[in-house]
């Protein structure tokens, strides 16, 4: 009795297994298309750049990246995105940082002004001080990148540090694909 139950037990177990790994793979597929994209909105002040529109950058891949200047992680992350930045741009890669102030002194666009400059950041920056454009993608933390195709959709999202590699693939191959 003791082995019929034992390998009962076993194909029990082998079978939530493979279920697990089924549904896990469902789960971490990469999106092929997602939501639109909410528009910038409720934008204070945008800094190296005329007022952007989402509806004007069809036809090329935008990377959203939820930042303020004091935050270490955002901090820790700024190589990449400008990387990405310099590195794809012509390829039709379009970086904007949302700068959403977590502290009172990082509304005041001075401040901001002068941490972009130190930063050396250079990429189109929009100040949502009332929180709109956050509020908008539902956003809940700092860093947080979001990858639009060139249709418009957000495919992509990371949240805090890491991920490098992972992000810089999915951008590549946002590039490649065809209108």
């Amino acid at each position: 009795m003791m082995p019929r139950l034992k390998n009962f037990a076993l194909s029990t177990a082998f079978a939530a297994c493979a279920l697990i790994a089924t549904s896990t793979s469902a789960i971490a597929a990469p999106k092929e298309s997602g939501p639109p994209a909410p528009e910038f909105t409720g934008i204070t002040q945008w800094l190296n750049s005329e007022p952007l529109k989402l509806e004007q950058l069809r036809g090329k891949v935008v990377l959203v990246d939820f930042w303020t200047y004091s935050c270490i992680n955002c901090a820790n992350t700024l190589p990449y995105v400008k990387s990405w930045n310099q590195k794809y741009k012509d390829q039709g890669l379009t970086v904007i940082g949302v700068h959403t102030s977590e502290y009172p002194f990082e509304r005041d666009t001075g401040n901001v002004r002068t941490a972009l400059k130190r930063l050396g950041i250079t990429y189109p920056v929009a100040q949502d001080n009332q929180y709109a454009t956050w509020n908008a993608y539902d956003n809940q933390y700092w860093p947080a990148f979001y990858l639009i195709d060139k249709k418009g959709q957000i495919v992509y999202s990371h949240f805090g540090e890491g991920a490098y590699a992972q992000t810089e693939a999915k951008i590549q191959a946002l590039l490649e694909q065809k209108d």
